[in-house]
C-alpha cells in the first residue's frame, strides 16, 4: 500500500495491492504533514484502487478493481463501488449503498442510503460545460432509489425516495418519489406491482 498523509484504517482491513490511500489533492500537494483518509473496520480494497485524502469511509467498505474516490468524500456503512468506478470529490454516500462497475459520480452528488446505481451509469453536475458560468450542482439520489444500467442523470435533478430509474434513461427533471422514470428524456409513470423496496 502506497500511504499518504495521516491515514487511520480499521482492524480486519483486507488490501490488494497496489493500493494508493489518501493521496495528496492539489490544495495538499505541497503539505509535508495532512489528514489522509479515515476508513472503518473490515475494509476490502482490491488491486487499483486510489483513495485521496481528506475521505472518510465507514464500516465493511469494499472496492472493485481501479476504483478512484476524490478528496473530501464521505460515505457511511457497508458501501460497495464497483470496479472502475469514479467519485470526483466532495460527495456523500449513505449506508448500504451498491454502485455497480464503471459508475460516474461528480463533484457535490448527494446520495442517500440503499441506493443501488446500475452499471455505466453517469451522473452529471455542469449544465453548460465547459462555460464555467453556471455553479456546479451535482444531482441528490433519495433513500430507496433504483437506477439501471447506462442512465443518465443532469446536473441539479433530485432522484425521490424509492424512485427507479429505467437503463438507458436521461433524467432531465426531478423524479417524484417512488415513481418511475422510462426513455430519453425520461417521462414518468407509476412503479410495477412489487417493485417498491420498502
Amino acid at each position: 500500500m502506497t500511504d499518504y498523509g495521516r491515514n487511520t484504517i480499521g482492524p480486519g482491513a483486507r488490501i490488494f495491492e497496489p493500493v494508493s490511500i489518501g493521496f495528496p489533492s492539489r490544495e495538499r500537494m505541497d503539505q509535508q504533514d495532512f489528514p489522509g483518509a479515515v476508513i472503518g473496520k473490515n475494509a476490502v480494497l482490491r488491486s487499483g484502487t486510489i483513495i485521496y485524502c481528506d475521505v472518510t469511509i465507514g464500516d465493511d467498505f469494499q472496492t472493485g478493481h481501479n476504483v478512484l474516490i476524490r478528496e473530501k468524500t464521505t460515505i457511511g456503512d457497508r458501501v460497495a463501488i464497483g470496479t472502475g468506478a469514479i467519485i470526483e470529490g466532495s460527495a456523500v454516500i449513505g449506508d448500504d449503498v451498491r454502485l455497480q462497475s464503471m459508475v460516474y459520480i461528480p463533484t457535490d452528488t448527494r446520495i442517500g442510503d440503499r441506493v443501488f446505481i446500475g452499471p455505466n451509469t453517469v451522473l452529471t453536475n455542469d449544465r453548460y460545460p465547459p462555460s464555467g458560468k453556471v455553479p456546479l450542482e451535482g444531482p441528490v439520489i433519495g433513500d430507496d432509489a433504483v437506477i439501471g444500467a447506462n442512465a443518465t442523470i443532469v446536473p441539479g435533478v433530485t432522484i425521490g425516495e424509492g424512485a427507479f430509474v429505467a437503463a438507458g434513461a436521461v433524467v432531465t427533471k426531478d423524479v417524484p418519489p417512488r415513481t418511475l422514470a422510462v426513455g430519453s428524456p425520461a417521462r414518468f409513470r407509476d412503479l410495477p406491482p412489487g417493485a417498491e423496496r420498502r
